[in-house]
């Protein structure tokens, strides 16, 4: 059985023919791609299109008879209690023989069985070009787990397009988004001359503050860790002025707006320039009385009219090479999950024609045998308005022509492309619901929070910056060595300087001390011996302070890591990961 629950940088091979486990209650693991023959299918197709065509024409049935697989009828529950579906069962009455070599190996203590079949398995897997779960764990192409999850049990899967199935190149794709949108500002009498698109201001999971014109980073209780003010940082005392006695409460709408998507950055540093030009006085009376929400809605309207009228989607249709890094692999890893027997689903919320156009530029030429990506999709929608496509239902409409005509449709069938619909109409012309369906999306409430939620269906986020904060990690276990030796050293001086003081004051109330030995101190030696340590915890302090500050630097200078806040705690981000998504690569 695989287990998973993560957010991941590309879609996991489901292949009924593999199985891994893997089960966390409390801390996120992290399961190298392999795991789950990512890469050993890749190498299967390094053949030409005919003789792997040939070969598996040749070896269609190949272990029916010795295999069988476990039906929705006659499931069981394992000790994980998840679903045994889709586990591969032997047929003990069909067995093959093994050979006496073999079969003496498998005899004897099972303990000592499997570790001998580890040991063959690591280097069968290196003679096949495939790191094992223990090298790969220093590569950053991994999924990270935060519960477990049966993946043969999983009858379908369902992928968003954008920044999931569509790598974008972010400089590229939200560089001009930014750029519209100053048109856009500028045509609406704000001064945006000599500002420019700075990726590096904000990462994913920051949160906006509209009332104070701030962006924040929160930890996972929603305590406020670092925040910026236009975009000039704000110091440690000021935040904890501003912040200290109030948490991120992002059920409050009307003030926090989380940064779900890489698509959030474009807008989030246009409007914390435009927060500068409002504190600088250089936006004019004729706009009105703005304050900072105020300011807030109108750079969000000026980026909403750069994606509605369809400027900066035809643009991007146009030349799509100068926007997208298409995987050769995906494409792949999802014919892969379809031949292994599972549903395909591509549930997006752009229009027909960008749909086809992007997905023909990134998919169409790595598929084999003149596939096209629709082949790939038992179902396909495109406009599904998330994330109200999982909470209610909408119209459905049939996409009947290449040039995109539609006409009404009251039931979807398999094979079909549709636009508008509800998921619901998706498990009942699927006859799959519930835990049955695993959907991989980047957005954490559009995509991952509302289908587990309303749907019970499992999630899997892609967050593709986690391979540059898993590499920055790893570069920087060094310096976080140093540091947590610091802090261990401080942790020990400073008990002592605590038992030390304590019985200081017992003493200056004419109580004894607290044991035998600090009683038997005389005056002096006890107040040199606080004057030493307290110097030495100073001058920690002095080393720690800047070092604590600098941890993250190599993912983002300003921010730090994406997933903590600060040296132990995680992200308010990563806390929003572990609660909706199941999977993360």
């Amino acid at each position: 059985m695989a287990s998973i629950h993560c957010f991941f940088r590309y879609p996991v091979q489901l292949n009924t023919s593999t199985s891994t486990s893997t089960s966390t209650s409390t801390s996120t693991s992290r399961v190298p791609v392999s795991s789950f023959s990512f890469n050993c299918l890749r190498c299967s197709r390094s053949s030409s299109s005919s003789s792997v065509d040939a070969h598996a024409a040749a070896n269609k049935n190949v272990g029916d008879d010795v295999f069988s697989v476990t039906s929705s009828s006659e499931y069981d529950v394992d000790y994980l209690g998840e679903s045994t579906k889709g586990d591969f069962n032997l047929n003990f009455d069909r067995l093959q023989p093994v050979g006496i070599d073999g079969e003496a190996a498998l005899d004897g203590p099972i303990e000592e069985v499997a570790r001998m079949e580890a040991q063959e398995a690591e280097h069968l897997l290196n003679d096949f070009g495939i790191p094992s779960p223990s090298s790969a764990r220093n590569s950053p192409r991994g999924i990270f787990c935060s519960r477990t999850l049966n993946l043969r049990s999983i009858s379908a899967i369902g992928y968003d397009m954008d920044y999931t199935l569509m790598h974008y190149n972010v400089m590229a794709w939200e560089g001009r988004a930014y750029d519209y949108c100053m048109v856009n500002l500028r045509n609406m009498g704000f001064p945006v001359e000599g500002l420019a698109f700075d990726p590096d201001l904000v990462i994913r999971g920051l949160v906006i503050d509209k009332e104070k014109g701030n962006l924040v980073k929160a930890d996972r209780f929603g305590y406020v860790k670092r925040a910026m003010h236009g975009t000039t940082m704000l110091s440690n005392r000021a935040v904890s002025e501003m912040y200290g006695r109030e948490l991120v409460d992002l059920r409050k709408e009307s003030r926090w707006e989380f940064l779900n998507t890489l698509f959030s950055v474009s807008e989030a540093v246009a409007y914390m320039q435009m927060v500068n030009r409002l504190d600088e006085g250089a936006i004019g009376p004729e706009l009105g009385p703005l304050d900072y929400k105020g300011l807030y809605k109108a750079v969000g309207k000026a980026l909403f009219r750069a994606h509605v009228e369809g400027q900066l989607k035809s643009e991007i249709m146009s030349k799509p090479e100068l926007f997208v890094e298409p995987d050769p692999e995906l494409p792949l890893a999802l014919l892969d999950q379809k031949e292994a027997g599972k549903k395909l689903l591509l549930i997006t919320n752009s229009d027909y024609h960008y749909t086809d156009k992007m997905m023909q530029h990134s998919f169409n030429r790595f598929l084999p045998n003149d596939m096209g990506w629709r082949d790939l999709f038992n179902m396909v929608i495109v406009s599904a308005r998330k994330p109200e496509f999982f909470q209610m239902s909408h119209p459905l409409y049939e996409v009947v022509t290449g040039e995109g005509l539609m006409r009404p449709c009251f039931k979807a069938r398999t094979g079909g492309l549709y636009s508008g619909g509800s998921a619901q109409m998706i498990e009942n012309s699927l006859n799959i619901h519930g835990d049955e369906i695993l959907y991989v999306g980047d957005h954490i409430y559009t995509d991952v929070s509302q289908s587990k939620v309303h749907l019970r269906w499992r999630t899997a986020l892609i967050c593709r910056e986690l391979e540059e904060e898993y590499n920055a990690l790893i570069n920087s276990r060094g310096q976080r060595a140093r540091l947590v030796e610091l802090i261990n050293q401080k942790e020990v001086v400073g008990d002592l300087f605590n038992q030390l003081r304590l019985s200081l004051q017992r003493r200056n109330r004419g109580r004894p001390a607290q044991t035998l030995a600090a009683t038997n101190m005389d005056d002096q030696e006890l107040t040199e011996s606080m004057q030493k340590l307290l110097v030495v915890m100073q001058r920690l302090d002095q080393k720690i302070a800047p070092m604590l500050e600098s941890d993250g630097e190599l993912f983002n200078k300003r921010w730090g890591f994406l997933s903590r806040a600060g040296l132990w705690d995680k992200s308010h981000l990563m806390r929003q990961i572990e609660k909706y998504a199941a999977l993360s690569p």
